[in-house]
């Protein structure tokens, strides 16, 4: 095991600590010691958050295929949940970060990541293989709910605006955590030979010892811990990173999109580059669809019993970049076979999404 494995949760739990203790004076200010202050958090925090995923990866080898990459999923989607929670519900309240964060999640998911795993394979590959049938079973299931939590709120009747009823949310929430379940049901139980490559269902299941899988499994439970209390104090650095480049308010949702996804997007470069595209699209695709069928839900319950405004729908804009992202995706995955080209064409439209970002 690597030292940064235990070494950044504890080191996450400790910082916590030590903001929390009367009369020390650490935290994130904007003076030179706070400024500090936020570059170690910032370190601490990639690390803690790389550290979850590598103690994942470790249970994950025990369990095999899928379900170690649901596993990775899940870990990644309880960071997203709390760090969005915090940044949307704090006291400088954004109303709108949900919305941006699974937007973008969406947005760098199936095109960044997606594009840079084909373009990488298809160059010391030429070509590479994957699952036509479960690559449509994740898109299928991801194109209904990003459409309605991120576009249908725009044409509703009962609330003026992006927007859903609370009575709306409530219904949307509860489909969306149904279609997502008898998602994870057909990935894990059902079948589950749409998700491995080769499509033979012969997953192979690592030994290891008893005490490494206990090791990872509670250093995995404290680097989940870990960010979660530290999220509030990332918030303040968001805030004022922002606020000092002048960036529109959907760079927090790119900022938080970019911090969760960072882990397991290496993951699925490293696997692409294995000649593994397979668990590369079960990595990027099943982020994509946990982001929204746990994390709108998640957070429409905390908007609702702290009555916070949740808005959902994305502007005009951004729902034709979501179609063209769709449209082009069951392009790339409707034939079983990738090159260079369809990576490339999904780096483009990346590209102009990170670009609009900071250029509306």
């Amino acid at each position: 095991m690597p030292r940064s494995a235990w070494i950044y949760p504890a080191l996450a739990v400790l910082l916590y600590a030590a903001t929390e203790i009367p009369g020390l004076g650490i935290g994130f200010t904007r003076s030179p010691a706070g400024m500090v202050f936020a570059v170690v958090l910032l370190v601490v925090l990639f690390g803690t958050v790389f550290a979850a995923v590598h103690h994942a990866e470790v249970i994950a080898e025990v369990i095999g295929e899928p379900f170690g990459t649901l596993l990775l999923t899940m870990s990644v989607t309880i960071i997203e949940v709390a760090l969005i929670a915090t940044i949307m519900l704090g006291e400088n309240g954004v109303p709108t970060l949900a919305r941006d964060t699974v937007f973008a999640v969406v947005m760098i998911v199936c095109n960044g990541l997606v594009g840079i795993c084909i373009l990488v394979g298809g160059l010391r590959y030429r070509e590479q293989d994957f699952q036509v049938t479960g690559a449509n079973v994740y898109l299928s299931v991801l194109v209904v709910l990003a459409t309605i939590t991120l576009i249908l709120p725009n044409y509703t009747e009962t609330t003026p605006g992006p927007i859903y009823s609370a009575s709306q949310l409530g219904f949307v929430s509860v489909v969306t955590i149904v279609l997502y379940g008898v998602f994870l049901y057909t990935q894990t139980v059902r079948h589950r030979d749409y998700f491995i490559a080769g499509a033979d269902g012969d997953d192979q299941h690592h030994a290891a010892g008893g005490g490494m899988l206990t090791i990872s499994a509670i250093l995995l439970l404290v680097s989940l811990i870990g960010v979660v209390m530290l999220a509030k104090k990332f918030s303040l650095v968001v805030d004022a990173g922002a606020a000092a480049i002048g960036a529109p308010p959907a760079f927090a949702g790119v900022v938080v999109a970019l911090l969760i996804l960072l882990p397991e997007g290496i993951a699925a470069l490293a696997a692409a580059r294995k000649n593994d595209l397979q668990k590369s699209i079960n990595l990027a695709l099943g982020s994509s669809l946990a982001t929204i069928g746990l994390t709108v839900p998640a957070v429409a319950i905390a908007t609702y019993f702290l009555e916070k405004r949740l808005v959902l729908g994305l502007e005009t804009r951004d729902s034709m970049m979501l179609v063209m992202t769709f449209l082009v995706s069951l392009a790339t995955f409707g034939t079983g076979r990738t090159n260079i080209m369809f990576g490339m064409v999904h780096l483009v439209m990346f590209a102009v999404f990170m670009f609009l970002v900071l250029v509306p």
